[in-house]
Parts: structure tokens; C-alpha cells; sequence
């Protein structure tokens, strides 16, 4: 049946897309769509005007154990898990509508952007691999990014507990908004 796969290839172009617009690489286009490279390069070409960048992918947890991005991952990835929890989307569809509503939070209140959406599915990736999880901070009780294999038993999160030199940088910004 000829329209079945049309309609189909019409949802990875859908998805191709929205990976572009929000700034993916091409190795997760690749990832997620069935599309050839050849296809992805010609409508990534279309939609920005240029060649992805080239480069690895992030390989490594450590990058979201760090405060600034562990805040932001840990908002992330707890709206990927309540998308998957309370609607029909299917992970990819989820991992965009997450990493859209992130980046609503941050215009609203006026936050740097720390995760990129590349960065957003390969977190992803490394939850649905059992190498981070997350563990809910007996003060606030949010839940925040936490490798998979360290015991925490009266886990504090980096909101509650501020490291002394978080935030600190020759370009200061303000992470969290107070109006």
C-alpha cells in the first residue's frame, strides 16, 4: 500500500523538521527518523541555510551531574517523564514537546539556555540505559538528575544546597528570577 508509506515518510519529514528547528544534530536525525543522510543533509540545507555542524556526540553523565545543567536537565527530563506518564506521545514526540516546553520556561523567565536538544534526547538516552535517574531531595522534594550506581540516602539537591562557587563566572547571569 503506496499511501501507508507516503503518510509515514510525511511523520519523519514532521520529525526531521522539529529536531532542525530546535537545533539538533544530524547523528540524532539520523537516529530517530528513517530517513536516508543524503535526505536529512538536503532538508537540514533548506531549513537553515547551511551545513549541520560537524563533531561527537555528548558520551558522557558527568556533564549533567555538574549544578547549572544538572537544574536544567533535571527540569527536562521530569517534563519528558510527565508526557510519557500522562498523554499518548511516543518517546521522540516527547522528547521535542519537553525540550519545547523548556525553552518556554526559560523565555518566561528570562533564563540562559544551558541544554541544548542534542543534549536533551542523548539524556534521554542515557535514562532509558539505567546510567542516571533521578532521586527526590528530602528538602523540596523535586527530583534532580542523579548517577544510577551512588547510594543516596538523604540526597540534598543544588537548589537547596548551593555549591560556594555556583554561578561564578567571568560573565555573570542570573539563573533563577525572583519576580
Amino acid at each position: 500500500m503506496r499511501h501507508a508509506s507516503v503518510v509515514s515518510e510525511a511523520g519523519q519529514i514532521n520529525v526531521a523538521m522539529s529536531l532542525i528547528r530546535l537545533g539538533a544534530r544530524l547523528q540524532v536525525l539520523e537516529s530517530e527518523t528513517s530517513l536516508s543522510r543524503e535526505r536529512l543533509l538536503r532538508l537540514y540545507k533548506e531549513m537553515i541555510g547551511k551545513s549541520p555542524p560537524k563533531g561527537m556526540l555528548p558520551f558522557s553523565t558527568d556533564w549533567f551531574m555538574t549544578w547549572q545543567p544538572n537544574i536544567h536537565s533535571s527540569l527536562f527530563v521530569n517534563v519528558y517523564h510527565e508526557l510519557l506518564r500522562s498523554s499518548e506521545l511516543d518517546r521522540i514526540h516527547a522528547v521535542i514537546k519537553a525540550y519545547e516546553l523548556y525553552l518556554e520556561h526559560l523565555a518566561v523567565h528570562k533564563l540562559p539556555k544551558v541544554l541544548s536538544v542534542t543534549r536533551a534526547w542523548r539524556l534521554i538516552k542515557f535514562v532509558e540505559a539505567r546510567m542516571v535517574k533521578t532521586e527526590p531531595c528530602r528538602k523540596c522534594g523535586g527530583h534532580f538528575l542523579v548517577h544510577t550506581d551512588d547510594l543516596y540516602g538523604d540526597f540534598v539537591c543544588g537548589l537547596c544546597h548551593v555549591p560556594s562557587r555556583a554561578g561564578k563566572t567571568k560573565a555573570p547571569k542570573i539563573l533563577f528570577s525572583t519576580h
